[in-house]
């Protein structure tokens, strides 16, 4: 070693430290690589994210590869900087050399690639992918004895490989990796994205028309009366009852009533009795996914939200599931009527009736939604009786004024979020 030059030993230095760094790199852009996007690469056909696919596939071979190459070259490094430090300071060069070394190392060898693996991880994986893949092939022994022995001390460990190679996400992963993709995709896009992971989660009762709301014929009431609400009525579908919703008969399609009127001189209450399809029931506990499935299979559009008593306690309809999706796309301004209303002062008007989950996600609020469905229900389960006008009530950040109250239910409320400086602290007992 006496006889080969510094200026050898440097080079020879220089190129184990680079090699080093390249290990150092494929162990950090192996493991940062986005799975999902290089299986979308590799089935592709890009010979990269393959080659690299087709390492990961078992990534306790890989690491064990790397670490097998990255150490040996580590342990020549050091050796040969001591003989480099000794040849350049002499015997101080034992305890100068490795802490010089060291520092080299960690910066040339370890952080700066690493850092970039991790900021890059394809532009590192790929490529080194067609050098890891050669001598997984020539360093196997090695790499299999490494590798048995490592996953028998994780068996003493009782921790099981095959649990933890798992890299299916769940619905709230699948939600927080798709915001993370916002700028890849347009809010409206992402928003409907969100909007079919709920589909689950949120049953036909947080969405119904409540029982109050609904509008319908009742077959006793003056038939004349009756097919002139019909024939003005801004619905295409309405429910036929007789004296009261729990004894419903069907639903009257106002197409098939125009068409009788147009082949019959007169109607009677038993030809709209005829022409009413049967109503659809639905359980108030169901998925909006399970009833769109159900819509879909029994090619109907409405259906009524009952309990578990069989009371009927609402009404859902197709277009309200895929409003939970794409949003609201009712134009007719008969049938709609906003339940939300921003004031001068900051504050919303806010209708009684409208649901907590449509308040928090227009306004971007975070009111209670796991008890009272609607607003009213909300107010009358906190004051536990019947407000007056002009009450004001506090909840967490917010303050809501009773604006109107009729029929024994609240009819309006005024809503505001207060900001941080307005929000006060109850005084402390001495």
């Amino acid at each position: 070693m006496d006889d080969v030059s510094i200026l050898l030993l440097s080079g020879i230095l220089i190129v184990l430290i680079a090699v080093a760094a390249f290990f150092s790199g494929s162990e950090t852009s192996m493991m940062a690589v986005n799975r999902y996007r290089l299986r979308h690469l590799a089935d592709d056909g890009h010979k990269g994210a393959m080659q690299t696919a087709n390492l990961l596939e078992r990534p306790d071979r890989l690491l064990g590869l790397i670490l097998f190459c990255n150490n040996i070259v580590n342990f020549y490094v050091a050796a040969l900087g001591v003989v480099i430090a000794v040849r350049l300071m002499g015997d101080i060069g034992y305890a100068l050399g490795p802490v010089i070394l060291t520092f080299i190392f960690l910066v040339l060898a370890e952080a700066a690639p690493k850092t970039m693996a991790a900021y890059h991880p394809e532009r590192f994986a790929f490529p080194a992918s067609y050098i890891l893949r050669p001598l997984s092939v020539i360093c196997q022994p090695f790499v299999w004895t490494i590798n048995w022995l490592a996953n028998n001390l994780l068996a003493m460990l009782r921790l099981k490989l095959e649990e933890a190679q798992q890299t299916s996400l769940s619905r709230e992963e699948l939600k927080t990796a798709l915001s993370e993709a916002g700028k890849m995709l347009p809010s409206r896009h992402l928003k409907m994205l969100h909007g079919i992971l709920d589909l689950e989660q949120v049953t036909v009762e947080d969405i119904m028309v409540p029982r109050n709301e609904i509008t319908g014929i009742d077959i006793n009431d003056d038939l004349n009366e009756n097919l002139s609400y019909l024939s003005q009525s801004s619905h295409t579908r309405l429910p036929l009852y007789r004296d009261n919703l729990d004894e419903i008969i069907g639903l009257i399609h106002v197409r098939r009533v125009l068409r009788l009127l147009k082949d019959a001189d007169e109607i009677t209450r038993e030809d709209l009795e005829e022409i009413a399809e049967e109503p659809q029931f639905v359980s108030f506990v169901t998925s909006l996914n399970a009833q769109l499935l159900n819509f879909q299979r029994t090619k109907k559009r409405l259906g009524f939200v009952i309990d578990e008593y069989g009371t009927i306690q609402g009404l859902v309809t197709m277009e309200d599931i895929l409003e939970e999706v794409v949003g609201e796309f009712t134009t007719d301004l008969q049938t709609y009527s906003p339940d939300i209303v921003a004031q001068d002062d900051g504050s919303f008007m806010i209708d009684g009736g409208a649901t907590m989950r449509d308040i928090n996600r227009e306004l971007g609020w975070e009111l209670p939604a796991s008890g009272p469905k609607t607003l009213n229900g909300l107010v009358l389960e906190r004051l536990e009786t019947m407000p007056e006008p002009g009450m004001t009530l506090k909840l967490d950040s917010y303050t809501l004024e009773i604006a109107q109250v009729t029929d024994n239910a609240v009819k309006s409320v005024r809503v505001k979020l207060l900001k941080q400086e307005d929000w006060v602290s109850p005084p402390r007992r001495p």
